[in-house]
C-alpha cells in the first residue's frame, strides 16, 4: 500500500537506507495517518491528494458529496436487504422459486397497472408473495382495478398483514388510511374484526365510515352509533341504512336501533335532511317501536318526513 501511495505522489520517504529500504520521518507517517483517515470518510486517493495539497481546498463541498453519496449507498443497501427478507419470508424451496419470487416483487413494483394486477393473481398460485410487501403495495396503489386484486391477494394470505393494516391507519396520508381500512374489511379472521372496532374511534371520518359499514354487514352492532351518524351527516347513508337492517335481523339490537333513530330524530339540532334520511332508516328496522314512530312522523310538520313515514307505513301494510 506504501509503494502503492508513493507511485501515485500521496507521500514519499525523505530517504532510504543503504540496502535501499525506506525511510520515514515523522512527518511521513503523520501524512500516512492523514491519508488512512481520509480514507475512513470514503474519499479517493485522488481526492485525498488534492485535500491534503491544495492550500485552497474547502471541504465543504466534497463532504456534502460524500453525505449524499452515503445516504444513496444506505438507500440501496435497505431496499436490498427489504427484498432479501422478502425472498426468505416466501420459503423458496429451491432457486427456481427464489426466481419466481424476484420476479413477482419486481412485477409488483412495476410501473404497468396490468403488470401489477397479474403480479398479486398468480401470487396464488406460484410463489406466494411475502405479507409485508402485499401490505406496503396495497397501501400505495392509486388503480382501483390492482387495488382490488391486491387486497384479494392479501386476504388469502391469511391475518399476517393486519398489524400491518392497523399501522397504515395512523399513517399521515388520508389516502394511505382510507387504503388500509379497507383492505381491513376484507381481512378475514377476528384479529381484523378488532383492529375494526378500535378504527370506530379513528379521528378519521372516512375510516370510522369504512370500519362501521364493514362491522355492521358482519353483525357486529358496536357499529350502531357510527352509522347513525352517517345518516345524519348524509355520508354514505344508504349504505349505513343497509347495514342496520342487517344487525336489526336480531331483535334486540332491533329495539336499540329503533331507539337510537327516535332519539336522534326528536333531538332540536336535528335538522330536516337528517331527519328525512333517519324516517327513511325506519323502514328497515322491524321492531314495533319504530312502527309507532312511524305512524307519528307520518303526522309530522316537515311534509316531506311525513310523507316519507306514510309511504314505509303503506309498504308494511301491504306485505
Amino acid at each position: 500500500m506504501l509503494r502503492h501511495y508513493e507511485s501515485l505522489g500521496l507521500v514519499r520517504p525523505s530517504g532510504r537506507t543503504g540496502s535501499g529500504y525506506r525511510e520515514y520521518s515523522g512527518e511521513d507517517i503523520r501524512r500516512i495517518f492523514h491519508i488512512e483517515s481520509l480514507r475512513s470518510l470514503g474519499l479517493s486517493l485522488r481526492e485525498i491528494g488534492r485535500a491534503l495539497d491544495d492550500p485552497g481546498f474547502t471541504p465543504s463541498a466534497l463532504v456534502d458529496d460524500l453525505i449524499r453519496q452515503t445516504r444513496e449507498r444506505i438507500a440501496a443497501e435497505t431496499e436490498l436487504l427489504t427484498r432479501l427478507r422478502r425472498i426468505h419470508a416466501a420459503g423458496p424451496a429451491g432457486w427456481e422459486g427464489v426466481l419466481q419470487a424476484v420476479a413477482l416483487l419486481q412485477a409488483l413494483g412495476s410501473k404497468s397497472a396490468d403488470t401489477r394486477q397479474r403480479a398479486a393473481l398468480s401470487s396464488a398460485d406460484e410463489v406466494p408473495l411475502p405479507v409485508e410487501a402485499l401490505v406496503e403495495a396495497v397501501l400505495s396503489e392509486t388503480e382501483p382495478n390492482v387495488a382490488g386484486a391486491l387486497r384479494w391477494a392479501l386476504a388469502r394470505s391469511g391475518d399476517g398483514g393486519t398489524a400491518l393494516l392497523a399501522e397504515g391507519l395512523g399513517s399521515p396520508v388520508a389516502a394511505v388510511r382510507e387504503r388500509a381500512v379497507q383492505s381491513l374489511a376484507e381481512m378475514p379472521g377476528g384479529e381484523a374484526t378488532a383492529q375494526l372496532r378500535d378504527a370506530l374511534a379513528n379521528p378519521d371520518v372516512v375510516v370510522r365510515g369504512y370500519a362501521a359499514l364493514a362491522l355492521g354487514t358482519g353483525g357486529v352492532a358496536d357499529a350502531v352509533p357510527t352509522l347513525i351518524d352517517m345518516i345524519v351527516e348524509g355520508r354514505s347513508d344508504s349504505e349505513a341504512a343497509d347495514a342496520l337492517s342487517v344487525l336489526a335481523s336480531d331483535t334486540s339490537t332491533a329495539d336499540q336501533i329503533a331507539t337510537m333513530l327516535v332519539d336522534r330524530l326528536a333531538h332540536d339540532t336535528t335538522e330536516a335532511p337528517a331527519r328525512g334520511r333517519l324516517t327513511q332508516a325506519l323502514a328497515g328496522i322491524p321492531a314495533t317501536r319504530s312502527t309507532r314512530t312511524l305512524v307519528e312522523l307520518s303526522h309530522d310538520v316537515d311534509r316531506a318526513v311525513a310523507l316519507t313515514a306514510a309511504y314505509v307505513l303503506r309498504l308494511r301494510d301491504a306485505r
